[in-house]
This record gives C-alpha cells, sequence and structure tokens, in this order.
C-alpha cells in the first residue's frame, strides 16, 4: 500500500503555502488575467505591481505554463502580479511598461530552455517556435534569463531580480555549454541576480515573497532551500557552516574508492565496516531548526573540514555542512574535475539528506562564491491540488487573440494547443534517464494530486474549455504511469542517494501498484460528456508490465491507434549510459499490448523512438539497432540526435569523455565513454536510424565497409541496404516541418512506382479518404524527454 505523501518524512519539515497571512492587496480580488498592461491595470483598480514576472513566452494562463502557475499562487497570496511577456530586448522601454515593481522582479526564459527552444541539436537555428503565437521562432534572446536580468537591472537599478525557470534550473553551478563548446559560469553570476529559484519554486517563491514584503534585505535572504545566491569571501552570514571538500565525498584520484550512488546509506556504512544505528545517526533535519549546530547557541565562524578515517563525513552535521565543488577556473580547465563536480551535484540531490553547495568563481578582488541551499521539500499532495485548483482561465491573453477574438487561426500558439484538453496529475519522476533533464528540475520524489482534483479539472475542460469535443488528450505528467508510486519508508526514501530507483532493476522499495492510476482513468472515462481519455505522455513500460491489469486498461481503452514508448535503443552499451532498462522490457511489453489490442479486437501499433549518437554508443551498435529496426518492420521517419543539455549526466560524459556514474578517477579506474563528435559521424548514427532512406545509402555503405560489414549491402532481405543507388532529391522530412531538408532545384516530387508513405513508414497505411498514393501526411511531433 502507498504511504500519502502528506504524512512523509519531507511534509513534516515544511511550512504550508496556505498558512501564511495574506498581503494586505489581497482586497483587490483575483484578476481575469494577469494584467499585461497599465490600461489592465486601471481597470483593476491598481496603481503599481508589487511583483513583475518577465518570460520568453506568450502569456497562457492555463497550469501548464511556469508563468501562469507562478502569477496565480502570488496572487493567491495576496500580491498584485504583473507580466511582460516576450518583451523587445533591444530596447529597455518594453522592461518599464508596468513601471516599477514595488518587491522583486521575476525573471524566466520560459518553459523550455532558451537555446534548445532556439537551435537544433545540430546547432541550427530553428525557424519557429511553439510557445509563440503563429509558431514564429525569433521572439526571445540567445540565453534569454541574462538578457532579461540585464535589462530588468537597467530599468529599475534597485529593484531585487529573482531569477527561476528550467533554464536557471540548469545552470546554477559553472555547466558545459554546447552551443560555444565550453564550461560556461553560473548563471547566478552571468545573469547577476540577487536570488535563484531552481526546481518548482512555488515553495521558495512564496517565502521569499513575504519576507520581501516584510521589508527584509534581499540580500539577508540566505537560508531558504531551492535557492542560489553570491556569497562574498568573508561574508558573517556563513558563520556556523563547516566546509567539506568535495574529494572528501567523491574522489577523482588515488585515494580511497567514490560512494556508490546505489547503496543506501546504511549499505555505504556496512561497506566501510560501520554502522547506522539510531543511536549515532545524525537526522537530516535536526529538531532544533536550522541556524544552531549541536549544543551550541550561536553561529560559529566557518570551518574547513578534512575528516579523520571512513566514517568521518556520515558524522558530521548534514544541516549545517557544505560541499565545496573544485571552482569554475579549475572546472574550466580540467574534465576529470567537471565529471567529479556533475557527479557531486547529482549525489546531493535529495532533499532527504541533500547538503549545501558552494563553487568558487573568479579571484583576488573578483573573488566570490556561488552558493547553493539543499533541493526545496516536494509539495504534499493537499498543496498539488491547491496549485492546480487555482482559477487559471486556461487560455492564452486576451492579446493574442485574431480579429476575430479567437485563438486557433493565425495567433495559434501550438504549445498551448498541445495541451489545451490535457491534464497534469503529477510531478517529478525517479526513472534518472542521464539524457534527461527533469530529474534535474523537478526532483526524484514524485508529487501527485488527489483523485479529486483531477477529476475537478476534466469536468472544467468539459464545462468550461471551448471547443472541447469530448477526448481528454492526456493524463499523465513527466511521465504517464508514475502517479503515487513512491518509497515503501519514508524514512528510507528520506535517506536514499540513489540516483535512480528502476535503473540497473526496479528498487525493492520502491511501490509500483498501478491501482490507483487504473481507479482515476476508469472515474474519468465515466464522467458524462467525456468520449475518450488518450494517454499522450511518455510510457515507462519497465515499471507498467510490473501491473498486467494497468497495461490491459491501458491497451484497452486510452490508446488512439499508436502509442509512443521509448526503448532509446537495442544495444547495453548506450543503455547503460543512459540508465535504461534493456530491450528485453520492450519486448515483454509489446508482448502485452498486442495481447489485449487482439482481445479488445483493436489494431493497434507501437511506436518506439530511438537516440542517436548518445554517449556510449559506438558505431556498430547503431548499426545493430538498424538490423533491429529492419528486423521488426520499423522505418524511423522522426529521428532524434542527443542534445547535450546543461547540468544532464549524460552532458558531463560528452564534455569528459568520463562516465559519472561509476565514479571518476584520472586513472585506469575511470571508465571511457566514446563520445559521437563531429558533423560526419553524428550524421552517420542518424544515417544507420534511417537506414531505408536512400539519401543516407552512400554514407552507409562506406560506413559499412571500414567497419568490415560489407555483407549488410546487397539486395537480399537480411541486408541492410542494396547495392544499387536511385536518383534521389536530398530531401529529408523532420518531425518539425520548417526543420526538414527542402527539395533540390528539378528534383523530382512524385514518388516511384510503388512507394508508399505513410506517418510512420513501415505501418500499414491509413484510409485517406481521397487523399493521392503517395503523399505524405504531416508527421507527428516527438514527445519530449
Amino acid at each position: 500500500m502507498n504511504a500519502p505523501i502528506d504524512v512523509s518524512f519531507f511534509a513534516r519539515n515544511a511550512k504550508p503555502l496556505t498558512s501564511y497571512r495574506p498581503y494586505w492587496a489581497k482586497r483587490f480580488g483575483t484578476a481575469p488575467f494577469l494584467p499585461m498592461s497599465r490600461e489592465e491595470m486601471e481597470r483593476l483598480g491598481w496603481d503599481s505591481c508589487d511583483i513583475i514576472l518577465v518570460t520568453g513566452d506568450a502569456y497562457v494562463d492555463h497550469p501548464s505554463f511556469g508563468m501562469a502557475v507562478i502569477g496565480r499562487v502570488l496572487e493567491a497570496q495576496g500580491f498584485r502580479v504583473g507580466i511582460i511577456a516576450q518583451p523587445d530586448w533591444q530596447s529597455v522601454e518594453p522592461f518599464k511598461a508596468l513601471g516599477k515593481p514595488n518587491l522583486f522582479w521575476g525573471v524566466t526564459a520560459g518553459n523550455m530552455d532558451s537555446m534548445i527552444n532556439r537551435y537544433t541539436a545540430d546547432r541550427k537555428i530553428r525557424s519557429d517556435d511553439a510557445y509563440t503565437p503563429g509558431d514564429v521562432g525569433g521572439k526571445r534572446p540567445d540565453r534569454a534569463a541574462i538578457v532579461y536580468s540585464q535589462r530588468c537591472r537597467e530599468a529599475f537599478k534597485d529593484a531585487p531580480i529573482v531569477l527561476g525557470g528550467i533554464e536557471g534550473s540548469l545552470r546554477r553551478i559553472a555547466h558545459y555549454d554546447y552551443w560555444s563548446d565550453k564550461v560556461r559560469r553560473s548563471i547566478v553570476v552571468d545573469a547577476k541576480c540577487d536570488l535563484l529559484l531552481y526546481g518548482n519554486a512555488e515553495r521558495a517563491l512564496v517565502e521569499v515573497a513575504h519576507r520581501l514584503a516584510r521589508r527584509e534585505p534581499v540580500e539577508s535572504i540566505t537560508d531558504v532551500r531551492g535557492t542560489a545566491f553570491i556569497r562574498r569571501p568573508g561574508d558573517p552570514s556563513a558563520e556556523g557552516w563547516i566546509e567539506l571538500d568535495s574529494t572528501e565525498v567523491d574522489t577523482p584520484g588515488h585515494v580511497e574508492d567514490h560512494i556508490n550512488p546505489y547503496l543506501t546509506t546504511s549499505e555505504q556504512a556496512q561497506a566501510q565496516g560501520q554502522s547506522c544505528s539510531k543511536e549515532g545517526a545524525q537526522p537530516p533535519f535536526p529538531p532544533g531548526g536550522e541556524g544552531r549546530g549541536e549544543g551550541s547557541s550561536a553561529f560559529k565562524p566557518i570551518t574547513i573540514h578534512r575528516p579523520q578515517g571512513a566514517g568521518g563525513v556520515a558524522k558530521l552535521p548534514r544541516e549545517r555542512t557544505v560541499i565545496r565543488l573544485p571552482s569554475y577556473e579549475q572546472v574550466r580547465s580540467d574534465p576529470v574535475l567537471y565529471a567529479h563536480a556533475n557527479r557531486v551535484l547529482h549525489v546531493e540531490a535529495n532533499p532527504g539528506n541533500a547538503r549545501a553547495l558552494v563553487q568558487a568563481h573568479g579571484e583576488g578582488a573578483t573573488a566570490r562564491d556561488v552558493w547553493i541551499n539543499p533541493p526545496p521539500i516536494p509539495l504534499t499532495t493537499a498543496e498539488m491540488d491547491w496549485v492546480f485548483d487555482l482559477p487559471y482561465a486556461r487560455s492564452p491573453h486576451p492579446v493574442y487573440a485574431d480579429e476575430h477574438g479567437r485563438h486557433d487561426g493565425a495567433t495559434k500558439i501550438p504549445a498551448w494547443e498541445m495541451i489545451r484538453f490535457s491534464v497534469n496529475i503529477m510531478r517529478g519522476c525517479f526513472g534518472g534517464c542521464t539524457f534527461c533533464s527533469i530529474t534535474e528540475h523537478e526532483g526524484r520524489i514524485i508529487q501527485s494530486r488527489s483523485e479529486d482534483s483531477i477529476i475537478k479539472e476534466v469536468e472544467d475542460i468539459r464545462d468550461k474549455v471551448e471547443g472541447f469535443t469530448g477526448v481528454i488528450s492526456d493524463l499523465g505528467g513527466p511521465t504517464a504511469n508514475m502517479y503515487r508510486l513512491g518509497c515503501r519508508s519514508p524514512e528510507i526514501e528520506a535517506a536514499c542517494r540513489k540516483p535512480s530507483c528502476v535503473y540497473p532493476g526496479i528498487c525493492q522499495n520502491l511501490t509500483t501498484d498501478h491501482g490507483p492510476l487504473i481507479k482515476i482513468y476508469r472515474r474519468a472515462r465515466a464522467l458524462k460528456g467525456i468520449k475518450k481519455i488518450l494517454i499522450g505522455s511518455g510510457l515507462r513500460y519497465d515499471l507498467a508490465v510490473q501491473s498486467p491489469e494497468y497495461v490491459k486498461e491501458l491497451v484497452q481503452h486510452h490508446v488512439g491507434g499508436y502509442l509512443k514508448i521509448a526503448p532509446e535503443h537495442t544495444e547495453q552499451g548506450p543503455l547503460s549510459k543512459m540508465m535504461k532498462p534493456g530491450i528485453g522490457s520492450y519486448d515483454r511489453f509489446k508482448t502485452m499490448f498486442e495481447k489485449y489490442s487482439e482481445e479488445a479486437g483493436k489494431k493497434q501499433f507501437l511506436i518506439p523512438y530511438f537516440i542517436a549518437a548518445h554517449p556510449g554508443t559506438r558505431d556498430e551498435d547503431m548499426m545493430n539497432l538498424a538490423l533491429w529496426l529492419k528486423k521488426n518492420g520499423f522505418r524511423a521517419d522522426q529521428v532524434q540526435t542527443f542534445y547535450p543539455s546543461p547540468m544532464a549526466t549524460a552532458t558531463a560524459m560528452y564534455h569528459s569523455g568520463l562516465n559519472p556514474l561509476k565514479g571518476v578517477h584520472r586513472d585506469e579506474r575511470g571508465e571511457k565513454v566514446d563520445i559521437v563528435r563531429g558533423e560526419k559521424r553524428r550524421r552517420l548514427h542518424k544515417a544507420f536510424l534511417r537506414y531505408h532512406d536512400p539519401n543516407n545509402w552512400p554514407l552507409l555503405r562506406e560506413a559499412l565497409k571500414a567497419m568490415g560489414r560489407a555483407d549488410l549491402i546487397g539486395n537480399g532481405k537480411h541486408h541492410l541496404i542494396p547495392t544499387f543507388q536511385p536518383v534521389t532529391d536530398g530531401s529529408y522530412q523532420s518531425a518539425r516541418k520548417k526543420n526538414s531538408t527542402p527539395l533540390k532545384p528539378g528534383a523530382r516530387v512524385q514518388p516511384r512506382a510503388g512507394q508508399v508513405l505513410t506517418q510512420h513508414t513501415g505501418l500499414p497505411p491509413r484510409d485517406t479518404g481521397g487523399r493521392p498514393s503517395g503523399v505524405a501526411r504531416k508527421p507527428g511531433r516527438r514527445p519530449g524527454v
């Protein structure tokens, strides 16, 4: 039986979001939309805004958009909140549109990292932007969080700047920047913000807002979890902390073995000949609150501690211990230290036992420390319900409407259209996939809404959202099927330091009961006016196979013909670097999927997605994947190339050539990782995924001969590619239409006789109702990872 997150260890250590006394401006009531202009402020009776949010996205008042959530949460606390969406950053004037904020600026690049939003994995500029009206690109600057922060400072110099969003979260320490191919400083330094709030920041933001409203200086707010800020050497606010060198936690050298992240705290102690008995244990959050050491009534100066003996590190009081990472200058010039710092960051990620981190930037007069407090305490179910039940308009701001007052025409915002009829039921992910940034941003602990709150939102969509046809496009979140899953023991959950609950296998302490999720599916689809409930979020199929009842429910009632899942690869080498399950889990799920589809009398198909050029992938691995695809009749039209996002473990592999999952060492004990660099080799790996495309055959022939596998070149069914080369037009149809390679001048448009193109070539073509044979439909968009 699942332990409710409300009574977990974490819930007892955080002030509830609804327990704050509302700010005096609560009297103004709720705004239909948060104002974007002076005229709207006047209609609301406001003379000023207490907080102004600046975002790189168009303003959509929907709980799937971060600025809407933050704005409504602050509004519910009584603050007057205005929004400046996608301002023209070429001038400071748009940042003055709402006047000076009384309390602070809230700055974010938007729902997506601005660099990932702007550039493809091959560093090519995108011409579209799903978070902009009309899908128009170029409405936000590169590194938008930095640019917006600088303009806010220029507009009103003395107004504090609080930076948030995923762009800030993933750049809170010195990080490898794929687009400039170098290590950049923490965004706290570059943006010159007063505070950075990382992760889902409702809890931290509400506390910071109320403290600033009490006229507490922003520079004194240094004790809020989930925040990062600058400290100068000798800062008195650092008194009483014990500083621990990060190499004592994880040694990137020859001295002692690293801490195995797959062991629990007690297992680590046992491996070192120690004990984890309660008599000598230090609770992660001891009674007495922050700011007091054991037996002490006052802060003491910061001390640099080098523990003696094997158990020294574990005996330090975690709540007053800060780990010093290698400096920016060190990680910039030493890839080994970069991998080490990244490893320590991920080890110190559990809110129950994480310690503060500090990293020096600059030397001499420019020296300062970036101080990162432990992650925020997860929201309880009651708090999740409160956040999602706020009065969202569930539509874009009226300023984006077309001449007919609608949002589904030329000014349509694709990201809103995608989630318009969907419901977010949870947050977080304990999968730990190394290429994914969800864990770094939302955390590993699942935060679930109550069943009643979810059903209420479905009813609201049915009754209030214009254009609803009876189909809910998704009941999900970062993953489709982690709702209410978690550790069997709150105490174990608070002490665990594993990077994943499902790799290399499913943890024995993890509950895999999908019963609560099945109940929601059945209750939602039984509602009057609901024709279909689809599941569009990515499915964790290694968890799903633990519950055959769930798979049956999903397959027979919630699949719209195609179900997208992401095995990512077939070969153990790259899968081990991704922390993904073996292809055997996919095969087991496929068997169940086909069985239950047949029982329901439905013809349904799995659409597997794969990643090319991931760290640890050899050319032979991609060749074997291509052979698997051909054997199973798949022809991938949508190809995902590895994209090194800041702070991801796979990005640390890409930059350093080392595997942080197994410890970082300078000698032969450090595992080297095969890195796919250079345009030619990345194109080769993508070509293996699209082995059926004649445009790729010359490159594949050359590679197969070089690999000694010319036996795969031939015209038989067992060959991968043929010996002949047809005339090709050189075009490529991408999942994002505007990123496709156009036809060459003079190329023929009509396909050759017998060629059939469908949304996913290799599957039976759909009845097109008269569509000319061979004309392709627009391919679907790959789900986010």
